[in-house]
């Protein structure tokens, strides 16, 4: 699983192919020993972040959609994606 983007101790995970479980566009962020599944909107799909980490994970998703989307085409048609930069 391929780390696309860190910020604050936060680590952002996208699968390549990975649409049979959740059935919608997402990323796993991982943050100490917490986990969650995050759509392209901010909700969490599974899993649970502390609050902090999963407003600045909303913010980081909001403000990244398009290249989120972008990257899950090509992850979807197992092809590289690009990282992207973390919340500063």
């Amino acid at each position: 699983m391929p780390n696309i983007s860190e910020f604050y101790g936060i680590k952002i995970y996208m699968y390549w192919n990975d649409y049979e479980q959740h059935h919608t566009p997402h990323i796993h962020a991982n943050y100490a020993e917490f986990q969650a599944v995050m759509d392209f909107n901010g909700n969490i799909l599974a899993g649970y972040l502390p609050l902090t980490a999963k407003k600045l994970v909303k913010k980081w998703i909001l403000k990244n959609q398009i290249m989120l989307v972008c990257s899950w085409k090509l992850a979807f048609n197992n092809l590289p994606f690009p990282k992207i930069e973390g919340l500063k």
